[in-house]
């Protein structure tokens, strides 16, 4: 992790920004080490206990596992809740490419305990850019201390991915308050007993608002009541009505929360109306990282436990001589297991620092046109992320099974809680369809692949530094070949749009697929051809490299064949008949 931060400091010309040189390594050392600690000592702690017990329902209040509040209490005052928050709200005001790093021990340790950080980070994002003054005092210094939390209230029974059919209905009642009435559900931490109030963002619509989305606004609306000094008053109008039972994630209440029972539940709005879901995606944003982000952190645990077993476990002859009684990890087939989720986890950990640390460079970023630039990338890698860093991440939990053989099929080796928790990560935050369907529409075709054009440069100049590598000739003409082949196909979607329509439709995932492969490549290319930078052992050195090289083998060649999808993806959809 110390490699790649400092990789990608160096790399996106982060270090050299005079307001971001402050993290020097020695710094990024110091973070890691203590998040670690915590990570290990308390968080892993209760994660399998956690998973057994689960969280309890009764009487509209949840209580979360044993252990979890005394850790909620250790995790804010160590200040880790507030890592990238700004100072002036009691944050620490450190950047988001440190953040992402400890975020990813959290998510490793104990995802269900930390599904709430993303929540609050992009609930502070959300008030620091929309509220007015007043509201900022109110709810940004509580949010940043951990004495609050916040929750995400959008989905309905009948409005999930798609949030146009949304019912909750906000009536004013004058100084910027709402009478809200309304049922959501899908509500992670919406009730719970780690703080003494909850912030729930709840999207709804006045009486005379436009219809779809352009007519939903934002209201904050909290558990308990705010009096005028800040401390709290009575419980506002909003009930939990249950929790689900759900496959993993038993730690994280997911709740359902019905507002206005007694018509009484009191709101605010946040912004103006008609602003709701631009703003909510502020929100989301964060959330769809940190998401992708627990792909990575899945693919991390899966690995590290996978390669403990398999060091372990004697099973078999060695595969030279048939002879010799071996360790699984002795055998080729074992090792290029745990070498297809090692690749692929240190490649989209890269990718998911260089994201962070373009995040930070446009937030530091004087030049508007530089910024456009920056924004515009990080926009176009989002959904990709998202979608294929959790894709991944469910596929290597697998994997990890495979390797555990029949123990890992067995709840008390821990392996099984990994794919159960990681599961949902490829559907909520938006599905892998959602992802694949913004990228395609309103990243690429609506800018006429501008921004995919400028990052496959990207891809193209890294490749071309690597043709007089002896080690790295094979990724980097790999690189090239399916560069040109992306291009090609976006070249031909872009021609005549209309044309090909139900072809984008179809073929969407399979072009983010592609794109993530390559995306996963370039990033183990570009970490192997800077290992001049770092002084690292030669071991570790090699290991890049072999890295690199192994995931061109059995990843990087993919792309070919899912861009020969995407050119052909409508075919036979047209044609077949359901039901008959």
């Amino acid at each position: 992790m110390e490699f790649l931060l400092n990789h990608s400091r160096h790399h996106t010309g982060w270090c050299n920004r005079p307001d971001l040189a402050d993290l020097d390594p020695e710094l990024i050392k110091a973070v890691l080490e203590e998040a670690g600690k915590f990570a290990t000592g308390e968080l892993a702690a209760l994660n399998q206990s956690g998973d057994r017990e689960g969280c309890h329902w009764q009487d509209g209040k949840v209580t979360t596992p044993r252990g979890w509040h005394a850790a909620y209490q250790q995790f804010c005052e160590g200040g880790w809740l507030s890592l990238a928050l700004p100072e002036r709200i009691g944050g620490q005001g450190l950047p988001k490419l440190l953040a992402m790093a400890v975020n990813e021990m959290w998510l490793s340790a104990n995802m269900a305990f930390v599904m709430f950080h993303a929540l609050s980070q992009g609930g502070c994002e959300i008030l620091l850019h929309a509220a007015n003054a007043a509201q900022q005092a109110r709810y940004l210094p509580a949010l940043a201390s951990g004495q609050w939390s916040l929750a995400m209230a959008l989905t309905e029974p009948n409005a999930g991915s798609d949030l146009a059919p949304t019912t909750t209905k906000a009536f004013p009642l004058g100084d910027g308050l709402y009478r809200i009435k309304g049922q959501k559900l899908f509500i992670t931490y919406g009730e719970h007993d780690l703080t003494e109030n909850i912030l729930h963002l709840v999207l709804a619509r006045t009486p005379d608002a436009a219809p779809g989305s352009r007519g939903m606004s934002l209201y904050i609306v909290p558990k308990y009541r705010i009096k005028p000094d800040g401390t709290l008053g009575d419980e506002n109008d909003l009930r939990c009505m249950s929790i689900e039972h759900k496959l993993g994630l038993h730690g994280s209440p997911t709740c359902s929360i019905s507002y206005g029972d007694q018509d009484n539940c009191i709101g605010e709005l946040i912004g103006n109306e008609g602003q709701g879901l631009s703003l909510m995606f502020i929100l989301m944003n964060e959330a769809r990282l940190s998401t992708g982000l627990q792909g990575v952190a899945t693919g991390e645990m899966a690995y590290q436990r996978a390669l403990s077993y398999a060091s372990e476990r004697m099973q078999g002859n060695h595969w030279q001589d048939n002879k010799r009684r071996v360790a699984l990890i002795e055998h080729p087939d074992v090792a290029r297991m745990l070498l297809s989720m090692r690749s692929r986890v240190l490649g989209l950990r890269s990718l998911a620092y260089l994201i962070s640390a373009r995040i930070d460079l446009a937030n530091h970023c004087t030049d508007q046109n530089e910024q456009h630039t920056l924004l515009a990338n990080v926009a176009l890698l989002t959904p990709i992320f998202k979608a294929f860093a959790t894709e991944q991440g469910h596929e290597m939990s697998s994997t990890a099974i495979q390797i555990f053989g029949g123990m890992g099929f067995i709840e008390e080796t821990g392996v099984a809680q990994l794919m159960r928790d990681s599961r949902v990560t490829t559907i909520y935050e938006g599905t892998t369809g959602i992802q694949a369907k913004d990228l395609l529409f309103r990243k690429i075709l609506s800018d006429r692949g501008m921004a995919l054009r400028q990052l496959l440069d990207e891809v193209n100049a890294c490749a071309d530094r690597l043709l007089s590598s002896t080690a790295l000739r094979f990724p980097a003409q790999q690189l090239m070949a399916c560069s040109e082949q992306l291009q090609q196909v976006i070249d031909e979607l872009l021609t005549d749009e209309n044309a090909v329509q139900l072809r984008c439709y179809a073929g969407a995932v399979p072009l983010l697929d592609a794109l993530g492969y390559l995306l996963t490549g370039w990033q183990l290319a570009e970490l192997a051809s800077s290992l001049q930078l770092a002084e690292y052992e030669t071991t570790y050195q090699q290991n890049i490299v072999a890295l690199a090289q192994f995931y061109t083998a059995h990843h990087l060649v993919k792309v070919p064949a899912l861009l020969q999808t995407v050119a052909t993806a409508e075919t036979g959809l047209a044609d077949y008949r359901f039901n008959t």
